[in-house]
């Protein structure tokens, strides 16, 4: 939608020399998400792939689980005043039959970071509320050095981040190390939205032979969203959460961080990652 970026005036500073030029930023907006007609969220987002973030985001609150879950997703007309389209409110139709569980609630249970519950209500709302167990059978297995080399090919991937320096990003890899998708975004959380959502929208859910890489770090939310894709692994460039890890050692999910070069930690599914014997015995 040529959103994206925007364009703003900066002074420079380099070395004591003082310049003025034009800077190219990376757009943030609001989206509102419709459900069947009835406000759900807003997300402050970067502009595009609008439908495919709704539809993942659907995805982790457990109303959609699949291609036929879904009737379709139209922009909202009339947002402003003067009854023009600004392309900030969606509206998901569901299909006929599909049963809308307690969002409300649900999002206060294990969405909201500030909701102030504990970190066993959050475990159990997933838990109760996930399509699909992470059941890879054969179970994934990947080799250190394959997740060792994702970052650097994430990085070739992100356009608008060579542009702008200033977006997340998340991607999707076969267990054999190919590129599937990548999305980006000014939250982390809606690139991986913006990833499921499309998988669905392909019939492609869930995601149970994929590796999951995001570009900061691993929160609690980024773990539930991959559960409830249905994915196995999770890797991500920086820390993780102790609830992330919670979740993951529940569900079975494997959850790596600090992926950078030839290092890592496994937090928890050790047991997917590829050892050499004397690596493992040492």
């Amino acid at each position: 939608m040529g959103r994206v970026t925007e364009r703003r005036k900066v002074l420079r500073i380099r070395d004591g020399v003082v310049s003025s030029r034009p800077d190219t930023l990376v757009a943030e907006e609001p989206l509102e998400i419709r459900l069947n007609g009835k406000p759900l969220a807003i997300t402050m987002r970067t502009p595009g792939d609008d439908f495919a973030l709704a539809a993942g985001f659907l995805v982790s609150e457990g109303v959609l689980g699949g291609q036929d879950d879904l009737q379709n997703i139209v922009y909202c007309a009339g947002a402003t005043v003067d009854g023009s389209n600004t392309y900030n409110i969606v509206d998901v139709k569901t299909a006929p039959g599909v049963v809308i569980p307690d969002i409300t609630l649900e999002r206060n249970v294990y969405t909201t970071s500030s909701c102030g519950l504990c970190g066993k209500a959050s475990l159990d709302a997933v838990r109760t509320t996930a399509r699909w167990p992470i059941a890879d059978t054969p179970p994934v297995r990947v080799t250190p050095e394959l997740l060792a080399s994702l970052p650097d090919r994430l990085r070739e991937a992100q356009r608008v981040f060579d542009r702008t320096g200033g977006l997340h990003a998340a991607a999707l890899f076969t267990e054999d190390g190919e590129l599937l998708d990548v999305r980006e975004d000014v939250g982390r959380h809606n690139a991986v939205d913006k990833l499921v959502g499309r998988a669905l929208q392909n019939g492609d859910l869930p995601l149970s032979r994929t590796i999951l890489l995001v570009s900061g770090r691993a929160s609690f939310e980024l773990a539930q969203k991959a559960v409830m894709a249905g994915l196995p692994v999770l890797a991500a460039v920086s820390a993780p959460s102790s609830l992330a890890v919670d979740l993951a050692a529940e569900t079975g999910l494997t959850l790596v961080g600090f992926l950078r070069g030839g290092s890592m930690n496994v937090y928890a599914g050790e047991d997917r990652i590829a050892l050499r014997a004397a690596a493992a015995q040492g």
